[in-house]
């Protein structure tokens, strides 16, 4: 499963790409983070991010694509750039007909490191560790986006071997 990992942001949105299964190694594919200006009107800066999320999109073929949830901070300021940045994710996505799953903040810190409420610091150890990397990718965007991708691969890929035997199931015995 390859999974595009999204960590919206108006001045910095964190992209990683990952492979893998659940039990099986992860492997980072790709890394990086669209910026754009706070000079630069928030219009502007929207389309720059759906085409630095599109070109991501069109290179790696994602199988499916985690954004983080947004959730209510006390720096409403902060709300509103990455609510408006996740829905352009979520549109590029949907455009293409590629799953989206959401996770929260806290589910990902607990998928990657086992604490919910892990730092920064310690989510980018931890993706650092589990996809073998010299370094942690740098801005901590970068590191939380292969997080969100992490967490998908795991979380999201068992949810779909779920659904798809509740399917078959369904199927078989011809209910709905």
């Amino acid at each position: 499963m390859r999974v595009l990992g999204i960590d919206p942001g108006l001045t910095r949105c964190g992209l990683g790409v990952v492979d893998g299964d659940i039990g099986r190694p992860l492997t980072m594919v790709d890394v990086g983070v669209v910026r754009t200006s706070a000079d630069v009107p928030v219009a502007i800066r929207l389309i720059t991010i759906e085409k630095g999320i599109d070109a991501w999109l069109d290179e790696h073929r994602p199988d499916a694509v985690a954004v983080e949830r947004v959730f209510a901070r006390s720096d409403s300021s902060t709300i509103m750039g990455t609510a408006q940045a996740s829905g352009i994710a979520l549109v590029a996505a949907a455009r293409r007909g590629i799953p989206v799953g959401m996770h929260t903040p806290s589910e990902v810190k607990a998928a990657v490191s086992g604490n919910g409420r892990a730092d920064k610091a310690q989510v980018g150890a931890m993706v650092t560790r589990l996809l073998r990397l010299e370094q942690a990718p740098k801005p901590a965007d970068a590191a939380d986006a292969l997080a969100l991708a992490i967490c998908h691969v795991w979380r999201g890929g068992a949810q779909a071997r779920i659904d798809a035997a509740v399917a078959k199931s369904k199927a078989m015995t011809g209910r709905k």
